[in-house]
């Protein structure tokens, strides 16, 4: 009772929000956040009382599957934008973009956290400050999608934007079990070049394999169907399946095969978006099942912040200096690659604002990092406060950049007028004629 009382205060508790902040004109993720810092366990729930909001932090991460779930819709929808009609005009702009910004951000991470460590090494070993700089490639699909949906976002930018995202996360598990590989060597003296150069290869192509026969599949079982309704049933079930299938890991040897739910996800969307003639009008009708578990899914999101990190002066520092580096090195990544392209101007001027949110990805890469012992608990406080400042202002940033690039359209004043006077139009009171007496009526 306590887990379905804490789910439905979560949902009513983040849907209230973005009406209590909507003179602010933030965007809905924003106000999800901030309603699950209010309901977590450093405010409300600090009352201690079961059911109402977070009391601990067991009991956010007791909604862990949650999480995993609606991760897997998040990448399957992502998916979606790797049209093959789409990519001929942006595909060869957004991988390149993808791996250049990711690169840039690792390089100008690791360039001032490693001069930080030369300046205070009892407090940043060398090997942080490398796997800081892995983990800064990381980019929340989550939170741009999100601001995507909510503004209607179309155009130039919005189209490059969401592939890139997409490869972000491909390139990111690549450069990170390289450097951590390299930072658990200068921690352990052992130099183990499996998990270094192996392993994330085949996590990689076994993800991309496992999403692209789930989506196969996913469109021959689609065809046993004719109701669109049981063919939306059978793409739920699906992302169901898929996501909890790219949680198995195994080894075979010395090698450890194991999957990422938003590449295997985001596979099956393309695959599904690709091979099924009616996947846009399935995605059009998941998109309205799903608002919920996404609105839940940042809340629980914002739940899980941890806000004493502040109390660390050196955190602090650290992660600033860490944030500031980071997205320094999104925007000229993005800025410089754009250009070598040919993009227009505004995409050049605002795409790398967008790339700044930061989330789950780095969440999980941070959990990773706690095999170096005590150092990896620096890591995982450092990326907690990045993500608490970045998940704040990204979304913010996000939309300002879309809507200086001309993909957030205003809402016509003639839209708004027909609104209002909907609003404000009564609905017409029922006339009830008063029945005359039988005695009246027989005169």
């Amino acid at each position: 009772m306590s887990t379905l009382l804490s789910v439905s205060i979560a949902i009513l508790a983040g849907l209230l929000m973005t009406r209590a902040v909507k003179f602010l004109k933030l965007p809905d993720v924003t106000a999800y956040l901030v309603a699950g810092i209010l309901i977590g366990p450093y405010v409300l729930g600090r009352l201690g009382i079961d059911g109402l909001g977070f009391p601990t932090e067991q009991a956010v991460s007791g909604l862990g599957l949650v999480s995993e779930v609606a991760l897997g819709f998040i990448a399957f929808s992502i998916g979606n934008e790797f049209r093959l009609g789409s990519l001929k005009a942006t595909g060869r702009q957004a991988a390149i973009i993808g791996v250049v910004q990711a690169l840039v951000a690792t390089l100008l991470v690791d360039l001032a956290l490693l001069g930080l460590h030369l300046l205070m090494p009892e407090k940043l070993s060398a090997a942080q400050a490398i796997t800081l700089g892995a983990i800064a490639t990381a980019t929340a699909p989550a939170a741009t999608l999100m601001v995507v949906r909510q503004y209607k976002a179309k155009g130039p930018l919005t189209d490059l934007l969401l592939p890139i995202v997409a490869l972000d996360d491909a390139v990111g598990l690549a450069v990170f079990a390289v450097s951590f590989g390299i930072a658990r060597t200068m921690v352990n003296s052992q130099l183990d070049l499996v998990s270094i150069l192996v392993n994330p290869l085949v996590e990689i192509l076994a993800s991309l394999t496992l999403g692209a026969i789930m989506g196969w599949l996913l469109t021959q079982l689609e065809k046993l169907f004719h109701s669109n309704t049981n063919r939306l049933n059978m793409t739920i079930a699906f992302v169901f399946l898929t996501a909890s299938l790219a949680m198995l890991e195994f080894r075979i040897g010395p090698v450890t095969v194991s999957f990422s739910s938003l590449l295997v996800c985001m596979m099956l969307g393309t695959m599904f978006c690709n091979l099924c003639p009616l996947s846009a009008d399935l995605m059009g009708a998941a998109d309205k099942w799903t608002s919920p578990l996404f609105a839940l899914f940042f809340v629980i999101s914002g739940a899980q912040l941890e806000l004493d990190v502040f109390a660390d002066w050196a955190i602090v520092g650290v992660g600033v200096v860490y944030i500031l580096a980071r997205s320094a090195g999104k925007y000229l990544g993005a800025f410089v690659s754009a250009k070598a392209t040919r993009c227009s101007d505004s995409i050049c001027k605002y795409l790398g604002i967008t790339l700044l949110p930061q989330a789950g990805v780095a969440l999980g890469m941070c959990t990773t990092a706690a095999q170096l012992g005590a150092q990896g608990t620096l890591i995982r406080n450092i990326t907690l406060f990045a993500v608490l400042i970045y998940e704040m202002i990204g979304p913010l940033l996000t939309r300002w950049a879309l809507g200086k690039a001309g993909d957030i359209h205003p809402i016509p004043q003639e839209v708004q007028e027909r609104r209002q006077r909907k609003l404000a139009a009564a609905p017409p009171k029922p006339v009830h004629r008063r029945r005359r007496p039988a005695a009246a009526h027989n005169k």
